[in-house]
């Protein structure tokens, strides 16, 4: 089993960055694709990006390709998803996940078995 902390959520104005962060304990994230998703007020939760076991590849929902990307640091157990250019659409509480099966990519909820509490994004325009 594994436990899952986001943080680095805020408040920022359009076109700026944020970093969130995902600290697990109990079991490396390496041994998991760990997923990012979103949810804005009023709307169900979406995909965000994902990296796979190791950290050998992502994918991205088309919103956010090229300006999100999700990183790897084993040596914390900590899985990054860096935010550039955010745009008022981008406010939501952000969630990262565990996915213990090998599919790929797991762009579904019901892929994923652990998840943690969310952080706060707000982008003012």
């Amino acid at each position: 089993q594994v436990q899952l902390d986001e943080s680095g959520g805020g408040l920022v104005q359009a076109g700026g960055s944020l970093r969130l962060s995902c600290a697990a304990s109990g079991r490396t994230v390496n041994m998991y694709n760990m997923g990012w998703f979103r949810q804005a007020p009023g709307k169900e939760r979406e995909f965000v990006g994902a990296s796979s076991w190791g950290g050998l590849r992502t994918d991205y929902t088309d919103s956010v390709k090229g300006r999100f990307t999700i990183s790897r640091d084993s040596a914390k157990n900590t899985v990054y998803l860096q935010m550039n250019s955010l745009k008022p659409e981008d406010t939501a509480v952000y969630y990262c996940a565990a996915d213990t099966s090998s599919s790929w990519p797991p762009r579904r909820l019901d892929e994923y078995d652990y998840w943690g509490q969310g952080t706060q994004v707000t982008v003012s325009s």
